[in-house]
C-alpha cells in the first residue's frame, strides 16, 4: 500500500470532519462504498510497511488492528483505516485541521485522534514483533530459503518460436496497418509522384533524345523509392521502444522479432512496388509488355533520418548514373563503395531490363539504328555478359544481409554494450579508489605528531592515576 499525498489526506479529513459534525448533512445523506472498499475485501494477504519496517504481514481478513488498540471504525473504508494508521502525514494534516474545524479531535472515539502516528506506528510495530503472525512469517521465510535452486524461475515466454513469430508478425501488421504515417502515407506519396513523373516522360519512345530520358526516369524512381524510406523512422522508433521493454520482460527473443517485422512489412513494400511501378511502366510506355519487369525491395534497416539520407545520398551517387561507372574513382569510391550501394544494382539490372531488344533512332535518319545492347555497353558502360537475374539477386542478398545486420546490432546493444559500459565503470572506480588510498597515504606521512595533544594526554592520565 503506497500513502496517499498529502492533499488527498486532507480532503479527506476535511470532508469526514465536516460530515461527523452535520455540516454537510443534506449533501451526505446516501453514501454508497467506495470501489476501493470492494476491491479490498477480495485481498487475501495484506503487507503493511512504515520506514522500512514491518506493521503487519499476513490474512487481510485477520489484521490484528482491533487486538493492538486501533481498531478500524464501522463506516470506514479498511484500506483508508491501514493508511492513516501508518502515514504520518496525516499528523501534519491533523495539525492544520485543529483551527478551522469547530468539532475537537479528543472528542472523537477514534484512537488515532488521541495519539500520533508516530506513536501508533511504534505501538503497531512492537505489538507484530510479539505477534503469531511474525513468527508464522519467519517460519515462511526458513521454508523457502531451504529450498534449492531458484524459487521463481524467469525462463521467459514458454511459447514456441513458431507462435511467438506468428503473434508477433499479426500484431505488427495490424500496427502498420493502423498507422498511417507508417506505410500508407508513402504509398500516397509515391503514386502522385510517379503520376507526375509519368506525365513528364509520357511515350518517351525510342528516339534517339529518349536514351538519356530513360536513364534519367530510371535514376529518379530509384532514388526517389529509397530516399523515402525514411519516412517511416518515426514509427519504427515507436516499434523499438516497445522491443526493448518487452525484451527486458523476456517476452519473446530477438530473432522471432526480425522475423515478424520483416515479414509484416513485405506486403506493403509489394503494394507500393506495385502501384507505383505499374503506373510508371504503362505511362512511359517502357515496354509493350511487363514479363520481364522486377520489382526493388527497399532494406528497412532505419539508422536514423540524417544518418539514413546521408548513406542514401552516397550511394546514389555512386549508382552509375551520375557518374559512369569507369569514370568513378577506383579508391573507396568504386571499390568498395559502388558495390555496395544497392542504386548501383538496381540501375544496373533496370538498364537492361529496359534497353535489351530495344532499337533506337540515330541522330539523322540516314545513319543506322542504334541497337539497345551497344547503348549499355559504350554509353551507360554495362556488362551484357552479365544477366539482369544476377543483379536482382545482389538485391535480394542484400535486403537478407540489412536484416541480419539489424539482427547483430540488437545483440551487440543487449549483450556487448552493457558489458563495456560495466567494464569502463570498475576501471573508473578502481582509479578513483586507488586515487583516494594514495591521498590518504600522503596525508598520514605528512601528518605531524602536535604537542598540545601529548599534553592533554598526559595530563589525563595523570588524573586518572590519581
Amino acid at each position: 500500500m503506497s500513502p496517499p499525498a498529502p492533499r488527498q489526506c486532507f480532503g479527506f479529513l476535511r470532508d469526514a470532519n465536516a460530515a461527523r459534525s452535520g455540516e454537510r448533512r443534506k449533501d451526505r445523506d446516501r453514501v454508497d462504498p467506495p470501489a476501493e472498499q470492494r476491491g479490498f475485501e477480495l485481498f487475501d494477504r495484506l503487507f503493511l510497511l512504515s520506514g522500512g519496517k514491518t506493521v503487519y504481514f499476513g490474512q487481510a481478513s485477520e489484521a490484528f488492528l482491533r487486538s493492538s488498540r486501533f481498531p478500524c471504525p464501522s463506516l470506514r473504508n479498511p484500506s483508508d483505516h491501514f493508511l492513516r494508521c501508518i502515514n504520518s502525514d496525516f499528523d501534519k494534516v491533523k495539525a492544520t485541521l485543529k483551527g478551522s474545524i469547530k468539532t475537537r479531535f479528543e472528542r472523537s472515539d477514534d484512537p488515532l485522534e488521541r495519539i500520533t502516528t508516530a506513536e501508533a506506528i511504534r505501538r503497531l510495530i512492537e505489538f507484530y514483533r510479539h505477534s503469531q503472525y511474525h513468527y508464522a512469517a519467519r517460519q515462511k521465510v526458513d521454508e523457502i530459503s531451504q529450498v534449492k535452486g531458484t524459487v521463481l524461475d524467469s525462463g521467459g515466454s514458454q511459447a514456441s518460436f513458431c507462435m511467438q513469430a506468428f503473434t508477433l508478425t499479426k500484431r505488427s501488421f495490424v500496427n502498420m496497418s493502423r498507422d498511417f504515417g507508417y506505410y500508407w502515407l508513402r504509398l500516397v506519396i509515391y503514386l502522385v509522384v510517379t503520376i507526375c513523373i509519368g506525365t513528364i516522360y509520357l511515350n518517351v519512345g525510342t528516339g534517339y533524345s529518349s536514351i538519356l530520358a530513360r536513364g534519367a526516369c530510371a535514376s529518379f524512381v530509384f532514388g526517389f523509392v529509397t530516399f523515402m524510406s525514411i519516412g517511416g523512422f518515426p514509427s519504427f522508433v515507436e516499434d523499438m521502444k516497445v522491443f526493448q521493454r518487452e525484451r527486458m520482460n523476456g517476452h519473446y527473443g530477438v530473432f522471432a522479432f526480425v522475423i515478424s517485422n520483416t515479414i509484416s512489412a513485405m506486403p506493403f513494400l509489394i503494394l507500393i512496388t506495385f502501384a507505383s511501378g505499374t503506373i510508371c511502366y504503362f505511362m512511359c510506355h517502357r515496354r509493350r509488355e511487363l514479363d520481364d519487369g522486377h520489382s526493388k525491395c527497399d532494406p528497412q534497416f532505419l539508422m536514423g533520418i540524417i544518418i539514413g539520407a546521408g548513406i542514401q545520398g552516397i550511394f546514389m551517387l555512386v549508382s552509375g548514373y551520375f557518374r559512369l561507372p569507369n569514370d568513378i574513382p577506383k579508391p573507396f569510391w568504386r571499390y568498395p563503395m559502388s558495390y555496395i550501394s544497392f542504386h548501383y544494382w538496381a540501375l544496373q539490372g533496370q538498364y537492361q531490363n529496359d534497353l535489351k531488344g530495344l532499337v533506337f533512332d540515330n541522330q539523322t535518319p540516314d545513319l543506322p539504328k542504334i541497337p539497345g545492347e551497344y547503348i549499355l555497353e559504350n554509353v551507360f558502360q554495362i556488362d551484357v555478359n552479365r544477366s539482369k537475374w544476377w543483379d536482382l539477386t545482389v538485391l535480394f542478398s542484400m535486403i537478407i544481409i540489412y536484416r541480419l545486420l539489424f539482427f547483430v546490432m540488437i545483440k551487440v546493444s543487449e549483450d556487448v554494450t552493457p558489458w563495456i559500459r560495466g567494464y569502463i565503470a570498475r576501471r573508473r572506480l578502481q582509479k578513483k579508489s586507488t586515487i583516494q588510498y594514495g591521498n590518504s597515504s600522503i596525508d598520514l606521512a605528512n601528518r605531524t605528531p602536535s604537542l598540545r595533544t601529548y599534553v592533554v594526554e598526559t595530563q589525563s592520565s595523570s588524573a586518572s592515576t590519581r
